[in-house]
């Protein structure tokens, strides 16, 4: 799957920090502002408890989790829809991200200088929104204009794109974000083409001191309380402790450390998985002696995409899917137990896969 979540924020906030805890592409962090001059792109891979689970009833020679492109977009700054810092550069590849992922600076460190002088991640917060709401409001009053145009023709499908749109831009204009307009039945047609930055779904990530890592601080509350009523969620993360531990090779080291941070898991983990549910996805395995793999689809996608998701030929000449769900797998212990529990179902091509489920896919070409 070609879905990619973009971790944005103020320059200096702990961006490239957490892309390295998850990403199998480590960068270098630098603490001078508008340092970096490109994107870095890396391959996450999903923690997922259910893989180990089914290599306990069919050993196998590997285990390869399901994966997703996160983007660290250089750092942001007031003004960089005008060209101020990395400017609009670093807008437009924020354009061709599917979800963000925001991260908040919640932590004081005289090392590291904030770019606005002092530490306030609801400033920041605002300030990268505005950039965004700025760029939006450029797409959307461009399509008014076109549709000006073509609607003093009589043509009334413009004439109904131009009252969405009109709506949109006074909504927007009022410094509000894209995901919170209220898009009625049939206007989405009007609004999709224009693939606005506000309208993408957003996690927010507190990146906060050690110290911080399980109750939060004052920074996240305040955090909190920008964001109440928003259904927003917001991920305490503290990125520089969770580097150290994702450098740690033995995982027996691992827990230790986060014990003594007292995590019973990576908040890392929950920011990947979090991410994984916001862009839409789930996961299918496919189970055998020399490896147990989870895929990634989009839900809904039927079994013939999912196969091809494997591979075009098997998309291309399916026949059907053999299926069994992970729970039965798991409780009954093999596939004989399924078959004979009637739990075992042969599925054609309109069949939508559920997440869990375990394919074996038939095809000829």
């Amino acid at each position: 799957m070609s879905l990619q979540c973009g971790i944005i924020g103020i320059t200096n906030v702990g961006k490239t920090t957490i892309f390295n805890c998850v990403s199998d592409n480590k960068v270098e962090t630098n603490a001078n502002a508008f340092s970096a001059s490109r994107s870095n792109i890396g391959s996450v891979k999903v923690p997922d408890p259910r893989l180990p689970e089914l290599e306990k009833l069919q050993p196998a020679g590997k285990l390869i989790p399901a994966t997703v492109e996160f983007v660290d977009v250089p750092g942001l700054a007031k003004g960089s829809s005008r060209g101020e810092g990395v400017g609009n550069k670093f807008l437009g590849e924020i354009r061709n991200t599917d979800a963000l992922i925001h991260v908040l600076r919640c932590f004081e460190d005289d090392r590291l200088p904030h770019i606005d002088g002092s530490v306030d991640p609801v400033r920041d917060l605002e300030n990268i929104d505005f950039e965004l709401q700025v760029k939006d409001l450029e797409s959307v009053q461009k399509k008014i204009g076109r549709l000006e145009k073509i609607a003093k023709s009589g043509d009334a499908d413009a004439k109904k794109g131009l009252e969405v749109l009109k709506r949109l831009n006074d909504h927007i204009e009022g410094l509000n974000n894209a995901r919170d307009f209220e898009i009625k039945p049939g206007e989405e047609k009007y609004i999709d083409d224009l693939f606005l930055l506000t309208i993408k779904p957003v996690i927010y990530v507190c990146n906060v001191d050690d110290r911080s890592a399980v109750g939060g601080n004052a920074f996240v509350e305040k955090v909190k309380g920008q964001l109440s009523g928003s259904n927003a969620e917001i991920i305490v993360i503290a990125g520089a402790q969770e580097a150290e531990i994702s450098e740690l090779e033995n995982d027996e080291d691992r827990m230790e450390f986060l014990n003594d941070l007292g995590l019973s898991e990576p908040g890392i983990d929950k920011l990947v998985r979090s991410a994984y549910r916001m862009l839409d996805l789930q996961t299918f395995f496919t189970v055998g002696p020399k490896e147990i793999r989870a895929w990634t689809i989009r839900r809904g996608m039927t079994a013939p995409q999912a196969a091809g998701v494997i591979h075009s030929d098997m998309e291309r000449g399916f026949i059907r899917a053999e299926v069994m769900k992970y729970d039965d797998f798991v409780s009954l212990g093999s596939e004989q137990a399924c078959r004979e529990a009637g739990r075992f179902y042969v599925e054609g091509k309109n069949y939508a896969v559920n997440d869990g489920d375990i394919l074996h896919i038939r095809f000829n070409v």
